[in-house]
């Protein structure tokens, strides 16, 4: 079963500090979809080369640590559906000593990564990228031939789904009229804009945590998309963005990303700026309704009053994991903001600690 997202960040965080005395600390990332026996295979044929590692101490850690990756993947039938990371090395902080530890979790989100690694430390890039995501933004990029539906979680880009339209070029078969080929070229356009709509409504309609959609392609096809697609109310005011863009494929959903920068961070921005305004809000009109500092809401979340934590991005690590799991101990939502908006500074000026309550208390 999957790990949650607070379950990643703590994992991440303890994996991080994790220091190896040479490279024989192991990561294995098995991509979503990856055959698991092939990456077993692989692990074996490691473990064969490792024999020329001319450190002793250094060869019994790897080729150890590697019999174990080889064991734990043994377990599985097949790759679980969001992949597999496995951690394993001697953690000892003792020369001539052994501590052999292995972690073996499948993450929250399909992992797009695949690798084997001996360092020095664990490679945890790709699940502390995953560990950030809170939102995802849908993604279409579409001429009259083609769409590429995909998603953007965090900083991966998926694509989810590619179609053709089948709509002829420009070069007329012989003995058709200009007037009826551009009635069966506009009737195969049709059907396909409608076939897109029906795609986009089945991928992103019950979609959880979709904050908006990004359209992309070149002119003027996009714009009679969106104008003639037939898509949902609910989908045609999720758009956010319409780009010019030239490729169609999945690199395509690639340039529509880089390309939407500026609307992407703006609607983190937004969404902070909201968040902050509720809770000052919140703080004036109702101060018995909402907490700040460290102490007061430690207080609100030990009487399970807290409705939303609200933490600084400024927070040292070790603090925000702290007030996380005590927020999820009595299932309050979490969030947190960075100092660039004005009310960003003005909490962080404030603790950077701070709470909407569920009940008042006293």
């Amino acid at each position: 079963m999957a790990i949650s997202h607070d379950e990643l960040f703590d994992l991440v965080e303890m994996l991080g500090k994790i220091r190896g005395r040479h490279t024989e600390l192991v990561t294995v990332m098995v991509p979503a979809g990856a055959n698991i026996y092939t990456i077993a295979d692989q692990i074996a044929a490691e473990g064969s080369t490792a024999d020329n590692i001319k450190s002793k101490t250094t060869r019994k850690n790897v080729v150890d640590a590697l019999e174990m990756v080889g064991r734990e993947l043994k377990k599985f039938k097949q790759t679980p559906p969001n992949g597999l990371a496995i951690f394993c090395g001697n953690i000892s902080e003792k020369e001539g000593q052994s501590d052999l530890q292995i972690w073996a979790i499948e993450p929250p989100q399909p992992l797009r990564t695949r690798l084997y690694r001996c360092d020095q430390t664990f490679i945890i890039d790709p699940l502390r990228e995953m560990g950030e995501v809170q939102e995802v933004y849908g993604l279409l990029v579409m001429d009259r031939k083609e769409a590429t539906i995909g998603v953007l979680e965090g900083k991966q880009i998926r694509m989810i789904r590619k179609m053709s339209s089948g709509v002829p070029g420009k070069i007329r078969a012989g003995g058709q009229s200009a007037q009826r080929f551009e009635r069966i070229t506009e009737g195969l356009a049709k059907e396909f804009f409608r076939r897109v709509s029906e795609s986009m409504k089945e991928i992103f309609f019950d979609m959880p945590k979709l904050k908006g959609i990004l359209v992309g392609g070149p002119v003027p096809t996009k714009e009679e998309f969106l104008e003639q697609g037939q898509l949902v109310t609910k989908l045609k005011d999720m758009v956010i963005g319409v780009k010019d863009i030239g490729n169609t494929d999945e690199s395509g959903l690639e340039d529509l990303v880089i390309a939407s920068q500026d609307i992407l961070s703006s609607q983190e921005i937004i969404k902070e700026k909201k968040l902050l305004e509720k809770f000052f809000m919140t703080l004036g009109k109702k101060p018995d309704m909402a907490a700040y500092g460290e102490e007061p809401v430690k207080k609100a979340l030990k009487y399970g009053a807290v409705q939303l934590l609200i933490l600084s991005k400024k927070l040292t690590k070790d603090k925000i994991r702290e007030l996380r799991s005590l927020a999820e101990g009595i299932s309050a939502d979490v969030e947190l903001v960075s100092i660039e908006t004005p009310e960003g500074e003005q909490f962080w000026n404030i603790s950077g600690i701070g709470a909407i309550l569920r009940f008042a208390t006293g």
